[in-house]
């Protein structure tokens, strides 16, 4: 051996352990999820949870899941942080196909007719409740920019919301890996999307014709007031409210309808029924509901207020 060598074995980091989630602290992100999303966390979600949560530990240095839970009540920034891990952020473009089917043999023909006989403006306006990383906006703008062209009239609008700023940053870029393309049509490929270059190889873009008429903002679907100007002739709240307590759903679903047009179109997810939720909505396919007068959410709101007098009565 050479004199002078060093001869010391490399230090190796051992990673730190998971601190152990404890039933209590776990009952209380049940709750504080709850109360600020209305996602409700049952036993099955207690390791995601845990796999999620870690990752803010370990970069706060913290050695305990209550002392991140007294970090995120005293700190809004990092409640938002900490809400942006629990969502869980799945979609893809033209995801669910026979709600966009829908719109090209039922809605589009209705809302041309409309147009045609002057009994509706040629304004679009759609609202994505759960846009994640933007794919689903897109797509209706992608479908709204095609059936109706802004050279015959018509003026498009695309409305994304989402809880996560996380996913809503990602969104506003407009850029996603080229694997996305699969699901979208070769006519709106060459439309509305750029294959990336060089550096950007493997990326796809949205054109600017389409970031033109999309914009996002962060929305909390349980607050008591929306934060947009209604209303929409169609608003996607797809694979949502199946995340949510009944009570929850139904307020969810009132306020939406408040933002509905006369006429305008709800889509839920292939998983989500409004059965028993509103007696205003017009059922027009699985899943797919219309308002026949608008302010179609007030059904909801009275069935929760009838629920609510029921139990009521019952503990007097």
């Amino acid at each position: 051996m050479t004199s002078g060598q060093n001869t010391t074995a490399p230090v190796f980091e051992l990673p730190a352990p998971i601190p152990e989630l404890t039933n209590e602290e776990f009952q209380l992100f049940q709750g504080l999820v709850d109360r600020e999303s209305g996602i409700h966390l049952g036993a099955k979600n207690r390791a995601m949870l845990v796999s999620r949560l870690w990752r803010r530990l370990r970069s706060l240095e913290l050695n305990t899941f209550s002392a991140y839970y007294r970090l995120v009540r005293a700190n809004p920034a990092e409640m938002v942080r900490m809400l942006d891990c629990v969502c869980t952020n799945e979609t893809h473009f033209f995801r669910e196909s026979a709600s966009f089917d829908c719109l090209r043999q039922h809605v589009f023909p209705e809302w041309i007719a409309a147009a045609d006989s002057d009994r509706r403006p040629q304004t679009l306006r759609a609202w994505s409740a759960a846009c994640s990383t933007g794919e689903e906006p897109y797509s209706l703008a992608m479908m709204l920019l095609a059936g109706f062209p802004a050279e015959a009239g018509w003026k498009t609008e695309v409305l994304g919301t989402d809880l996560s700023t996380r996913v809503l940053a990602k969104a506003s870029k407009g850029i996603w890996p080229s694997s996305k393309l699969s699901g979208v049509p070769v006519e709106y490929q060459r439309q509305f999307l750029l294959k990336g270059f060089g550096p950007d190889t493997g990326k796809i873009k949205a054109t600017d014709e389409l970031r033109k008429v999309v914009r996002f903002q962060r929305l909390n679907l349980i607050e008591q007031q929306y934060d947009v100007f209604g209303p929409f002739d169609l608003i996607f709240c797809r694979n949502v409210i199946i995340y949510f307590e009944w009570e929850t759903k139904l307020k969810v679903i009132d306020r939406l309808g408040r933002y509905l047009a006369p006429n305008g179109y709800l889509f839920l997810g292939h998983a989500e029924s409004l059965h028993g939720m509103t007696d205003q909505l017009e059922s027009v396919k699985p899943k797919i509901f219309r308002s026949p007068h608008g302010g179609a959410g007030r059904g909801a709101l009275c069935i929760l207020q009838r629920r609510d007098r029921k139990s009521r009565s019952a503990n007097e």
